[in-house]
């Protein structure tokens, strides 16, 4: 399956943001008594009611237009990153997608094993992309990038052929060499992995770490939600990608015609071509 798609990303993000429930403003508490009746009175009768947008990201709380107008530009602004940030980081997990390659797979007889997955680092990719209208935005930028980059890194070296029965010509192959020949598809995920750091919690907890700024306003939540986002799509791509065009080759030793005229493949190797990851 191809790279995800951002229109999913933002969706999961924005829903797991609105899940957090926030609401603006922060703590705000409606005055009661005779102080609440001032409070009241401070307002035209249209300022008073202003009908609140259930697709904000924040709540308002109260129906005074100011604070839904407080949450309308939180929303927008909030919502406008999550677009931005997402539309990088499917960008450049696209661009992985199309150049990596896989190097280094032994084949012996229907056997491939080990391997490494090479491709594009993402950071500088998203990094390029995503948002920096601002110092915030960009800080932002930097600590999803750098997390979600390393992150997707460390899976990636992790990933290799557990021993698959890629090539069954090459049981009994009638030649002292085997061409290059395509691997059987297989589904990404039957290749070992090790997905910890693309977990929600790993990339929520270091994205926190990473940014070092407790103070910056819903910014845990915002981790939270595009952590969550990246995952659920990170776990629904291994799922659906296969690995294909894994091009296997090597020499057949007991090939010996007429006595022998097959032979299995012995310490072959095998390299998948830029874009086999479909």
């Amino acid at each position: 399956m191809p790279a995800p798609q951002a229109a999913t990303m933002k969706s999961l993000a924005k829903a797991a943001f609105k899940a957090h429930a926030i609401k603006l403003p922060v703590d705000w508490k409606q005055p009661q008594g005779e102080e609440g009746k001032q409070y009241v009175d401070a307002f035209k009768p249209n300022e008073r009611f202003a009908p609140p947008d259930p697709s904000k990201l924040f709540i308002p709380a109260s129906t005074n237009k100011y604070h839904i107008d407080t949450v309308k530009k939180n929303s927008d602004n909030f919502e406008k990153y999550i677009d931005g940030i997402c539309d990088a980081i499917c960008s450049a997990w696209g661009s992985f997608q199309s150049t990596a390659t896989m190097v280094g797979v032994l084949v012996n007889a229907v056997t491939a094993s080990m391997g490494q997955l090479v491709g594009v680092p993402l950071t500088p990719l998203i990094l390029a992309q995503g948002p920096k209208a601002s110092p915030a935005e960009l800080k932002y930028t930097q600590t999803i990038s750098t997390v979600v980059g390393t992150a997707f890194t460390s899976w990636q070296s992790s990933v290799k052929v557990p021993g698959l029965p890629w090539y069954p010509a090459f049981a009994a192959f009638p030649s002292p060499m085997a061409p290059p020949m395509p691997n059987i598809p297989a589904p990404l995920i039957t290749l070992t992995q090790v997905p910890v750091t693309m977990q929600a919690a790993a990339l929520q907890g270091q994205m926190v770490g990473q940014h070092g700024d407790p103070t910056a306003q819903h910014s845990s939540e915002l981790f939270d939600s595009i952590a969550k986002a990246v995952n659920a799509c990170f776990l629904t791509w291994t799922l659906g990608t296969m690995v294909t065009n894994v091009l296997g080759m090597g020499p057949v030793p007991t090939f010996a015609p007429p006595f022998v005229p097959v032979g299995p493949v012995v310490g072959g190797t095998a390299t998948m071509t830029p874009g086999g990851l479909t």
